[in-house]
């Protein structure tokens, strides 16, 4: 039986229409939910997704500003630039799209948000959070994947999760969660031996790697839900990191597109309303 197809669109629609509900109810209290987005250089996927994110914030009612930069714009101007929306009380998401260009350093740039406008979750203090189990904003796309899971009713306590990638974005946050839901967990890497014969003993199979198609159909254990994060862009379109094969062995499997990127964009208004109901609405 073919896999159950994860309708990643759906189940964001559901949190978009809780956003533009929340973001009316901050307006009628005197607070204009509002993200600023930092979009350094030219990069041509990265002006796709932040044009994603200001059609989603249109749409739900919270006020999105872009701040662009040039391409060859200094680690100085950029710094300076969060350290200013950090000082202003009407900016209460920041979001620094990545990558950046590559004469510019991205840890730094990050460590200067403000921890309680992070909205991106990528700040040392609020990885720390979710490393011990406080209260903090969560990257947007691990979070996306386990309000996908829970909509769909799939199992996390007790059952083995098996990640594929361990970048700060995606895989280790990932891990957290999935640790923090009673899951047995196991992050693989570039250097994990025998990869094959772990990802065979997933429940929940996760894979962030960005490559199309590393992951096989041999590689999945037999109704196990696939999660897959990648979005690879490939003379035939978008792509992800999961052959298209897995549906003929997996039991729940995320489309792509339609899949993760929309959860992605839903959690990110979520986590902008977080921040601005905080001032009192």
């Amino acid at each position: 039986m073919p896999a159950i197809r994860m309708d990643g669109r759906a189940v964001a629609a559901r949190w978009k229409e809780e956003a533009r509900k929340r973001a009316e109810h901050c307006l009628e209290h005197g607070v204009t939910p509002h993200l600023a987005v930092i979009l350094a250089g030219e990069d041509p996927a990265s002006r796709v997704y932040v044009r994603n994110k200001e059609n989603a914030c249109a749409k739900a009612g919270i006020r999105s500003t872009v701040i662009r930069l040039a391409q060859d714009c200094t680690q100085e101007e950029l710094e300076k630039t969060v350290l200013t929306l950090n000082e202003d009380p009407g900016v209460h998401g920041i979001l620094v799209q990545l990558p950046l260009p590559k004469h510019l350093c991205e840890a730094r740039v990050l460590a200067l948000v403000h921890p309680d406008k992070d909205v991106d979750g990528f700040h040392a203090m609020n990885a720390g959070r979710l490393m011990i189990g406080q209260k903090g904003f969560v990257p947007c796309t691990p979070l996306g994947v386990m309000k996908l899971l829970e909509a769909y009713g799939i199992p996390i306590c007790g059952k083995h999760a098996v990640i594929i990638g361990r970048s700060n974005i995606v895989g280790k946050p990932m891990a957290m969660l999935l640790l923090a839901a009673n899951a047995t967990v196991t992050l693989c890497h570039s250097h994990t031996q025998g990869l094959a014969e772990l990802t065979r003993q997933a429940d929940i199979l996760v894979a962030a790697v960005g490559k199309p198609g590393f992951v096989t159909a041999e590689m999945i254990k037999p109704g196990a839900a696939v999660i897959d994060v990648g979005i690879n862009r490939t003379q035939d379109g978008l792509t992800g990191d999961v052959e298209e094969r897995a549906a003929d062995v997996a039991g729940f499997l995320t489309p792509v597109p339609g899949g993760v990127g929309q959860m992605t964009i839903a959690m990110l208004l979520s986590n902008t309303l977080d921040a601005a109901e905080r001032h009192g609405c």
